[in-house]
């Protein structure tokens, strides 16, 4: 990868990455997946036109988080390169990190307790809305500044999910990176006792101990969000930027927490703007059409109905996105990519191993091998299978962006 950079030119063409955040999936309903079952006739015109394959986010057999899987994507070798889900949730929540800082994503949970002891019956407090999660980081803001030597910060993100972050008054080693989840994964159990590996991992796990006791006896009278689940303890790596890497001037449309923080990461512009919807990121995207060369834009519902099993509304989702595609396609970009970070089937419940389908449109194609934007589909493309890390050289080369190689 590293020959890209002597290879690197300037051109007025313009790439637009679309993740549909879980995108892949398994058949459910009549041997079909989400996106062989929506109805999607404009993505079925694009892919008779465009180049489909199949990206492998890690390794075969290797099932990515929504950071890893994104890295792959954005052309950085994962298995190389680990970036803490805290640290993500962090700087996508707008909290400039310092290297003092331990960054960690929260869940507000839902907890029954059994002889004293907290058993997990709901890991997303029921998706409880953003308001409400607003209203409970405010009141715990209030009652816990400090806990030791570590200021304690926290800010909301969306629905269930809030930052914490303990900074303290020296440098912090990665090694709080061993200090596990305290989320079991699964209800009806108990949730786990924060340990690292090392001093400082074992003084930021009792700092996190003492936190989730603290969070858990404040919000005992709370309906549902009345305990706290921490994932992703983390601190802020020194990252190659996107400029720097791809030569590209490139910004970041999303509305989770999550995305925006790794695009940050990464050296990517983030726009903000009122909304949530698939409608409004479309609006955003055509105010800013004019000002980057490179846009991640990203949609997060889908991952979000795989997670919950719901396959009628991931469908509904493909669907809702699909009618926004001749708007996308009218601000005429040189290259279109459609892909997902991971695959999410409605099965599973959660994120999984499969390989992803990628959409490549640009006027430097074969083209006519596939007839939809499916799995099976994709597996007829041009682009074959490939690890996600090499999306971003032949998006650059449809873009026109790559010189010749020797002479």
């Amino acid at each position: 990868m590293d020959i890209l950079k002597a290879l690197l030119k300037k051109s007025d063409s313009k790439i637009l990455l679309i993740v549909l955040d879980g995108i892949g999936d398994l058949p459910v309903k009549e041997g079909k997946t989400p996106l062989e079952v929506a109805k999607t006739p404009n993505l079925d015109i694009l892919a008779k036109k465009s180049a489909l394959g199949l990206h492998i986010p890690v390794d075969y057999g290797i099932t990515p988080g929504s950071g890893p899987g994104h890295l792959g994507i954005f052309g950085y070798n994962p298995l190389k390169i680990n970036i803490g889900r805290g640290v993500l949730e962090a700087l996508g929540v707008g909290i400039e990190l310092k290297e003092t800082d331990v960054a960690i994503r929260g869940n507000f949970a839902t907890v029954k307790y059994e002889n004293g002891v907290p058993i997990v019956v709901d890991r997303r407090a029921g998706r409880i809305p953003t308001e409400e999660n607003r209203r409970l980081i405010n009141y715990l803001s209030s009652h816990i500044s400090k806990i030791e030597d570590a200021q304690v910060i926290l800010k909301s993100g969306a629905e269930h999910r809030f930052v914490v972050v303990f900074r303290f008054p020296h440098k912090v080693s990665s090694e709080v990176e061993t200090i596990n989840d305290t989320d079991p994964q699964a209800v009806g159990k108990m949730p786990l006792k924060p340990k690292g590996e090392g001093e400082i991992a074992e003084r930021v796990s009792r700092i996190a101990d003492t936190f989730s006791q603290k969070v858990a006896e404040l919000l005992k009278n709370e309906p549902k969000a009345n305990y706290a689940l921490l994932r992703g303890f983390s601190v802020k790596p020194d990252l190659e930027t996107f400029e720097e890497k791809f030569g590209l001037k490139a910004c970041c449309i999303a509305t989770y927490p999550m995305y925006k923080g790794l695009a940050s990461l990464v050296g990517m512009k983030i726009i903000d703007f009122e909304g949530e919807t698939i409608k409004e990121e479309i609006e955003t995207l055509k105010r800013e059409w004019q000002n980057f060369d490179f846009f991640f834009l990203h949609i997060k519902k889908t991952d979000s109905a795989g997670e919950d099993g719901n396959f009628e509304v991931k469908t509904k989702i493909i669907e809702e996105f699909d009618s926004f595609l001749p708007e996308i396609l009218a601000l005429n970009p040189s290259v279109l990519c459609i892909t997902g970070d991971h695959s999410t089937p409605c099965i599973l419940k959660a994120h999984s191993w499969h390989l992803v389908p990628v959409l490549i449109y640009s006027p430097f194609v074969l083209g006519e091998t596939s007839e939809r934007f499916t799995e099976r589909e994709a597996l007829k493309g041009e682009l074959g299978i490939f690890y996600a890390y090499k999306l971003m050289p032949l998006l650059l080369a449809h873009a026109g962006k790559l010189k010749k190689y020797g002479a």
